[in-house]
């Protein structure tokens, strides 16, 4: 995906990451995060958007649940004990995260805010068509 990111960016399209989902207790950790943006903007982003988080619906826990259970083993009792039956899963390091993404966006001057993204896409001449 970064090198599909990297043949757009050179030739000249908007375009970005979207980091979504940041799971807990798997990849929502500082390194991750700041090594995400890093690529991203070696490789031309114009923006990243992250979700620390994730949303889960009854069927959608219990198939997640399947897979925590497959590939990461004793990660589903963390969620278990920590979110119950909750449809909004989010990092606890929610906060810390949040400071380093906005810090790393600020040093590789990329866009982070919808608003903003939304806003430098529609001025984007090849993209007009999408206002």
């Amino acid at each position: 995906r970064f090198t599909a990111l990297a043949g757009l960016a050179g030739k000249g399209i908007f375009g970005g990451v979207m980091v979504m989902p940041v799971l807990p207790f798997i990849n929502d950790n500082e390194e991750n995060i700041a090594a995400i943006v890093s690529k991203a903007a070696e490789r031309g982003a114009s923006f990243i958007y992250p979700a620390f988080g994730v949303t889960l619906r009854s069927n959608q826990r219990e198939y997640f649940y399947q897979k925590l259970d497959m590939y990461f083993p004793g990660v589903k009792q963390q969620y278990i004990n920590t979110f119950a039956d909750s449809y909004s899963c989010g990092s606890k390091h929610y906060k810390r995260l949040k400071y380093i993404f906005e810090s790393e966006c600020l040093k590789h001057k990329l866009l982070y805010r919808m608003p903003d993204i939304i806003a430098a896409y529609k001025t984007e001449k090849d993209f007009m068509w999408l206002a």
